[in-house]
């Protein structure tokens, strides 16, 4: 961890986001471009049409691969010294390439089909196509499984716990700490069924969309479908229709999926500060932990808030990203490559708030006594249930005679079963609601909360 780092990510969280390095670092997205360029040279190899460029034997295809699979930090270096001359990028991976081509006799006659046809962002597009899929499938997907997993164990553990709900604040009819768990689960399993079935595009057609130099040096080639065929070969999916830059509708979605994500779970994390600070849940202490600088007695629902807050920071980079990425001017300007470059900081983030989620509900104790003390303080809760048994035995006005009960001021047990023996009910009814309580009102909460 460096004290000089601009970024926390680099800094203060640089041990907690390791697996984010080899996708979206600098180095990172050299790798995926040489996977680019070297996979679009075994393509073109590949294309009979193509006389001029022989195919290649399994030797040199293994080779060129291993330009990419072996590329190391050292060999991102060398790239960058050549950047430093040519001042361009992916001009810099091409001539990289091209070297290591020269080197060997037999490949030496390949290097000028190294990037033919290609505009940059033929390469960039993929690479970053490269990075998003490798993101999904390796570092958010496996988190978002767990944390579903953890919140379900949660919601079935705690299925029965009756708990006051609080609608506009106010005491509310009884819940269980596990079907509002529950609610969470069924919002994050929708989300991530979204988020798995979009596709992650790519294309490979030329400086503005058009093969056109593709078609001007070999007419007679299907050019459509050698890049589909390759695009595809990548693992993504393949977009025909684009400018000079994939238009970066599907990444935009990618960050609206990932923004809802991260709305639920700030819900999350402000319900579970909220119970908290209302004693229903209690936090483990850890040793040598310090909750305060001056107040030794506190324990603070820190994780939360380091949650809510990274959260707060990736949705706000995912709605500039699904905002700004998608508008280019004409066929292409250059304001996304500067965006697109901050990816890693985005997901960072978002890395770092599930992390800091798992942390917390790890810590949580439910304490059942607090929650029962606030239902049985609150038995004006049961107002509805009078209410609702009343209209079903057709008693004159009963909304209303149980407003004026309840409406705005506190009543106990005796008042509500005093009002309940004057109702015009079949004895069964009237002990059935006197005998009812708030904690035994929470309907189906349970039976939801382990269907889960």
């Amino acid at each position: 961890m460096s004290l000089l780092s601009l970024s926390p990510l680099d800094g203060r969280y640089a041990s907690k986001l390791q697996r984010l390095r080899p996708i979206f670092s600098e180095y990172g997205l050299m790798q995926r471009r040489v996977r680019v360029e070297v996979e679009w040279l075994l393509a073109l190899a590949d294309e009979a049409a193509i006389l001029e460029l022989a195919p290649f034997n399994q030797v040199q295809r293994s080779k060129l691969r291993g330009l990419s699979a072996n590329f190391d930090e050292p060999e991102a270096m060398a790239v960058k010294h050549i950047e430093a001359r040519t001042n361009h990028d992916v001009k810099a991976i091409e001539y990289w390439i091209k070297q290591q081509l020269m080197e060997d006799d037999k490949l030496a006659s390949a290097a000028e089909f190294v990037h033919f046809g290609c505009t940059s962002e033929d390469i960039n597009n993929l690479a970053y196509a490269l990075m998003l899929k490798d993101m999904r499938e390796h570092v958010i997907e496996p988190l978002l499984e767990v944390l579903i997993t953890r919140l379900r164990e949660l919601s079935h553990q705690f299925a029965a716990q009756p708990m006051l709900s609080r609608t506009h604040g106010q005491p509310a009819s009884p819940t269980t700490m596990g079907k509002e768990l529950a609610n969470v689960v069924a919002r994050l399993v929708r989300q991530q069924a979204q988020l798995k079935a979009l596709p992650v595009l790519g294309k490979m057609n030329g400086a503005v969309g058009n093969y056109n130099a593709h078609v001007a040096a070999y007419p007679e080639v299907d050019w459509p479908r050698v890049s589909r065929h390759f695009v595809e070969g990548l693992g993504l999916s393949f977009n025909p229709y684009t400018t000079q830059i994939e238009p970066h509708d599907n990444l935009a979605e990618h960050m609206d999926v990932l923004k809802r994500i991260g709305i639920i779970l700030i819900d999350l994390c402000r319900d579970v500060w909220g119970y908290i600070s209302l004693g229903y849940f209690r936090q483990r202490r850890v040793e040598g932990e310090v909750g305060s600088s001056t107040m030794p007695h506190k324990v603070n629902p820190i994780d939360f808030e380091n949650a809510e807050g990274n959260f707060g920071i990736a949705n706000a980079l995912f709605e500039h990203f699904a905002h700004k990425l998608p508008i280019s001017r004409w066929q292409r300007d250059l304001t996304d490559s500067t965006v697109l470059r901050n990816l890693g900081v985005a997901i960072g983030h978002f890395v770092l708030a599930i992390g800091a989620l798992g942390s917390g509900l790890g810590k949580l104790e439910l304490d059942p006594i607090a929650l029962g003390a606030d239902l049985d303080s609150n038995i004006e809760v049961l107002a509805e249930a009078v209410q609702t048994v009343m209209r079903r035995h057709g008693l004159p006005e009963p909304y209303e005679r149980l407003k004026a009960l309840t409406r705005g001021q506190r009543i106990d047990a005796t008042l509500l079963a005093d009002f309940i023996e004057g109702l015009e009910l079949p004895d069964a009814v009237r002990a059935d609601l006197k005998r009812l309580s708030p904690g035994g009102y929470t309907g189906l909460a349970e039976a939801l909360a382990r269907a889960i």
